[in-house]
């Protein structure tokens, strides 16, 4: 079961309520800095995992810009990668009537439910130049971790990007095998522990490097694995001659 560290508690907790019921995630992102778009992308992150592990989830924004209709947020999130998030309204409604989580910036705090906390982003101003790169970036920091955004950390997130979309596009045309049990496992394992991404990078780099695995199970991993990361590591999938 998804565990988060709740930042009132300092407390490993649940994310979704014992009996299986609805998870409503929150995101508090009043600005369109990097700190807040980094709130929606772990909200996004939450939804991503609580689905997995087949828990209802509902997805709302809250904050100053979604009194005006958030749109130049949205705008952003959209950018990213990150689905789409209703409406927040007051603070404590919203559909389904289960656990509430919110996501919220270091440092702020919520009346009631589990608090998830993202530390900062430097600079301020997202580099939104090349989306998928820059949600890497920030992928490969745990959402404790403050980050550091330079040309650097970007560059090489782009080329990791660029190999691992040439190498899934070409485990594609190889017989498919199933991801193998221990892989599953570790991968589900990581983003169960706090949504730990970083973690599940991890294994995707020893699944790559890892000469005993077939490349159709290569493939299969990289594409269930995805399904947490929103990195579009199939999108090439085809294009290779």
């Amino acid at each position: 079961m998804l565990h988060i560290i709740d930042a009132r508690t300092a407390v490993l907790t649940p994310a979704a309520p014992a009996r299986r019921g609805a998870t409503r995630v929150e995101a508090h992102a009043p600005g369109r800095d990097a700190t807040g778009l980094r709130v929606l992308l772990v909200a996004d992150l939450l939804v991503r995992a609580l689905e997995l592990d087949s828990t209802p989830a509902w997805a709302l924004l809250r904050g100053a810009e979604d009194e005006e209709g958030g749109a130049p947020v949205r705008a952003d999130a959209a950018a990213l990668g990150i689905r789409p998030f209703e409406a927040g309204g007051a603070a404590g409604s919203g559909p389904g009537a289960g656990q509430a989580v919110h996501v919220v910036r270091e440092g702020r705090t919520v009346p009631d439910g589990a608090t998830l906390a993202v530390a900062p982003v430097h600079p301020a101003a997202p580099d939104l130049g090349d989306p998928d790169a820059l949600r890497l970036a920030l992928l490969s920091r745990h959402h404790h971790a403050r980050v550091e955004l330079d040309a650097t950390e970007l560059d090489e997130a782009r080329d990791t990007l660029a190999r691992w979309r040439r190498a899934v596009a070409a485990w594609a045309r190889q017989p498919s095998r199933p991801v193998p049990g221990e892989v599953r496992d570790r991968l589900r394992a990581a983003w169960d522990d706090d949504l730990d991404a970083p973690g599940v990078l991890r294994v995707l780099r020893g699944v790559e490097d890892d000469p005993g695995l077939p490349d159709g199970a290569r493939f299969e991993t990289y594409a269930y694995a995805d399904r947490f990361l929103g990195l579009h590591l199939a999108r090439d999938v085809g294009a290779l001659e």
